[in-house]
């Protein structure tokens, strides 16, 4: 069993910055790729970033590339997404999960197996 824990979510303005976290504990999860979806009010639940286990393969959502940035430390088991120059439509929570197998990250939600709980992004204009 992986448990995962969003953080660092909130209400900034368009422009700014914000980084979350996701922690896991529970079984290892340094071997797995990683992921950063989304899902905005009445909208489905979208791919946002990916990353390899080894942190060699960094995979990003059209709309995000240039402003976001996922990273990992395996020490502290936890993956990142810094995100830059947020806009409104980014407002959305934001969900890690882990990949159930392959080393390289997907877009497919249904390709990840753990999920954590979310963390709010709200981006007022």
């Amino acid at each position: 069993q992986v448990q995962l824990v969003e953080s660092g979510g909130g209400l900034v303005q368009a422009g700014d910055s914000l980084r979350l976290s996701c922690a896991a504990s529970g079984r290892t999860f340094s071997g797995y790729a990683m992921g950063w979806f989304r899902q905005a009010p009445g909208k489905e639940r979208e791919f946002v970033a990916g990353i390899s286990w080894n942190s060699g393969y960094k995979y990003y959502a059209d709309s995000v590339k240039g402003r976001f940035a996922i990273s990992r430390d395996n020490a502290k088991n936890t993956v990142y997404l810094q995100m830059n120059f947020l806009k409104p439509e980014d407002t959305a929570v934001y969900y890690c999960a882990r990949q159930t197998q392959g080393t390289l990250p997907v877009r497919d939600p249904r390709e990840y197996d753990y999920w954590g709980q979310g963390t709010s992004v709200t981006v007022s204009s």
